[in-house]
């Protein structure tokens, strides 16, 4: 009695760590880079809860090991991708914007969480750098439409790259835009639309099939 346990202690730090970060208005932060950075950051608020749950809801958490996020701003889906992450796999996030990957180390105490200052387009190199060959899912919110000349076709390749086989692309975007990427690449590409986010908003699974290495 009286003694607290090591879970207890580790629990404790990761309360005490994101208590530390809660001093950051998230809302505020990511306006605030969306108006540093309106071409990087898609939306000026965060996606919806059910835009989270539907763009999710085709992951099969079983045989994750490697999931990558391109763009997590202040971490949006992080949490719910956490909840149903195994125990012995890894979400690692990869943005440019070091304000949001130094918010994001503070928040998430999780040892499954790796948050990655750097371009979506050198996925390959990051993942190789942390242990991995291969993801299983990537998750992509950045606006294809209004990236870089160059970028977006860079991204998507590196994508379809990285993925292991039977892999998927997860894309929410506010345009088609995308599938002039990703359609060229993908063995399917499925797509819907989720009302119930500001503005509405574009969901796409590209797939990439078994026997495509």
């Amino acid at each position: 009695m009286g003694q607290f346990s090591a879970e207890q202690a580790l629990r404790g730090a990761a309360k005490a760590r994101i208590r530390a970060s809660s001093s950051v208005n998230p809302l505020a932060l990511f306006f605030r880079e969306f108006l540093r950075h309106p071409a990087m950051i898609g939306s000026i608020i965060p996606s919806s809860r059910r835009t989270i749950e539907a763009m999710l809801s085709r992951v099969d958490w079983s045989r994750t090991k490697l999931f990558v996020e391109y763009g997590p701003g202040v971490g949006t889906f992080c949490g719910t991708i956490l909840e149903h992450l195994a125990a012995d796999a890894t979400l690692l996030v990869v943005d440019t914007n070091p304000a949001f990957i130094d918010y994001l180390r503070r928040k998430f105490a999780d040892t499954r969480f790796v948050a990655v200052h750097g371009s979506a387009a050198d996925v390959n190199d990051i993942i190789a750098a942390h242990g991995f060959e291969k993801a299983d899912y990537v998750l992509s919110g950045l606006p294809f439409s209004t990236l870089p000349s160059g970028v977006g076709a860079a991204i998507a390749q590196a994508t379809y790259k990285v993925l292991a086989s039977s892999g998927a692309f997860l894309i929410y975007q506010y345009s088609p835009y995308v599938l002039r990427f990703i359609e060229p690449l993908f063995d399917r590409v499925e797509r819907d639309l989720e009302w119930w986010n500001i503005p509405p908003c574009s969901l796409f699974w590209a797939h990439k099939d078994d026997e495509a290495e």
